[in-house]
């Protein structure tokens, strides 16, 4: 059964981010969003009918043009070539989830009456979302500071039959698509271009995603560490609780309880050790992944009153007689934890290629490569390769975007906070993450073999015997490139974001 969520004033969750980006959900305006939107609209409308005043981007040019006057026959074509002028985004595509995430952020922004534009319009952004039309957006062009101009310009561009649309998934003109489902191209009114393309919904959107994605990686590398420490013959005592309780981090407490859990009836882990301790990579993974959730969470509350918050410029104040025009849509809120996000997830795959390293090396009983018959075969010798290769290329994207301006329109844009390049970086290195957890999860399965018959925790024992059925034991050299992707695959439908396994 499809699920419509109502959009309101209600603080918007990633839970309630997550179910909009299932198939089918839906989405409809409340009533008093619809009233919020209809009395800012009414207000703007008579402002203008009544006053010469001069509102930036209302009735004026844009950026460093903010002093040329537009009459009141041009507002309309002012708002159109708005538009079609800053849609100039290039590189690749941004991904077709991203662009659903633009959709129910921008339409929540201007769903709180603040905006000035028409009910119309903001109901043709539902109508989107609900059947699946999603705009071409280019993920570059953005300097993250007058909004996300190029992206959300190509966002728009379908709202007035221009660009190109995903719709059943094909990419065709949205002209074409607009007429075959007998929609007329929306033809802009005051405020509305300039409403639509100040923002930070693109930059908005990828932190979403990433966050998403960064709770379920997080309990993956919780998972991933427990499994190694096992077939490492690692001791428990770093993970008592007592140790984390006198230095009481939450991340570091939650870390160390989630490999406690995981290890809980494990015969490895409580078997006589020979070795007095353990390399850092296990015996820190409370300490190392413990900082990167604090980060996550620090991200998600940033995020989440960025998603619940009006981005454009001007702002319309109708019951205080007020238009203002600030700096709503400057990013840098977003660019800073983005960054942050991007360094913290890196950690999580810097240490877990350390493990891999580790569980390879011949050392604790384990032979080298993890294979019996180490010479004629190579065994899990380049899939560490690999690992450290991703990890190192998540080094060079962690270089901070935040830290960089460049001074544009003449000088009136003249600190800018590169956000869009924050965001596209942390993507990537979500992606990398991902792949790198892949590998520690196929190296310490393949690990765990060399110490049968004992066995670990009847909770890992069940999630290994589930990946034995699609990744069999390596007993001879084959392409790992398969098993790897295979990984990835049967890693990815195990865990949900909310980090449970599924």
């Amino acid at each position: 059964m499809d699920e419509t969520y109502y959009i309101s004033a209600e603080t918007l969750t990633l839970e309630r981010i997550t179910q909009s980006l299932q198939e089918g959900s839906q989405l409809a305006l409340s009533q008093e969003s619809r009233q919020r939107i209809q009395h800012c609209r009414d207000y703007l409308t008579d402002k203008l009918a009544h006053s010469d005043e001069l509102f930036y981007g209302i009735n004026t040019g844009f950026g460093s043009l903010c002093n040329i006057q537009i009459s009141k026959e041009e507002t309309e074509a002012l708002q159109y070539k708005l538009v079609q002028s800053h849609a100039c985004g290039m590189g690749d595509e941004a991904p077709l989830p991203i662009v659903r995430l633009m959709l129910l952020l921008k339409i929540q922004s201007l769903s709180y009456g603040y905006s000035g534009v028409r009910l119309q319009l903001v109901e043709r952004l539902v109508e989107f979302f609900n059947r699946g039309i999603l705009p071409v957006v280019y993920e570059q062009g953005s300097l993250g500071a007058s909004g996300d101009l190029a992206p959300l310009a190509h966002f728009s561009l379908p709202l007035i039959g221009l660009g190109e649309v995903y719709y059943k998934g094909e990419k065709q003109p949205a002209a074409e698509v607009l007429a075959s489902l007998g929609m007329d191209p929306l033809r802009l009114q005051a405020k509305e271009g300039l409403a639509l393309l100040n923002g930070t919904q693109f930059s908005g959107a990828y932190t979403g995603w990433c966050l998403l994605e960064a709770h379920r990686l997080f309990a993956l590398a919780n998972l991933c560490a427990a499994v190694s420490v096992d077939a490492f013959d690692c001791r428990l005592s770093p993970f008592d609780e007592r140790l984390h309780a006198i230095r009481a981090h939450e991340g570091q407490q939650r870390v160390a309880a989630d490999i406690r859990k995981w290890l809980e009836g494990s015969g490895l882990a409580v078997r006589d050790k020979y070795y007095v301790q353990d390399p850092y990579a296990f015996r820190c993974a409370p300490q190392v992944h413990g900082a990167s959730w604090d980060a996550i969470r620090h991200t998600e509350r940033v995020f989440l009153t960025e998603a619940n918050s009006v981005t454009d410029n001007p702002n319309i104040f109708p019951d205080s007689d007020a238009i203002l025009s600030g700096g709503n849509f400057h990013a840098q809120p977003l660019a800073l934890v983005l960054d942050y996000l991007a360094i913290a997830l890196a950690e999580l795959g810097s240490i877990s290629e350390r493990r891999t390293y580790q569980l390879i090396s011949g050392a604790r009983g384990l032979p080298s490569f993890l294979t019996a018959h180490a010479g004629l075969n190579s065994g899990l010798m380049i899939p560490q390769y690999t690992a450290a290769s991703i990890a190192s290329q998540n080094k060079q994207l962690c270089t901070p975007a935040s830290v960089d301006s460049i001074v544009s329109s003449n000088g009136q844009e003249d600190h800018v906070s590169m956000a869009a390049n924050a965001a596209t970086k942390c993507y990537r290195v979500v992606q990398n993450l991902e792949r790198i957890l892949a590998i520690e999860w196929m190296t310490a399965a393949q690990a765990m073999e060399f110490r049968r018959p004992s066995q670990s925790s009847p909770a890992i024992e069940r999630r290994l015997e589930q990946y034995r059925q699609i990744v069999p034991v390596l007993e001879e050299d084959r392409v790992l490139h398969e098993d790897m992707v295979k990984t990835v695959a049967f890693l990815r439908g195990a865990f949900s974001f909310t980090g449970l396994w599924t």
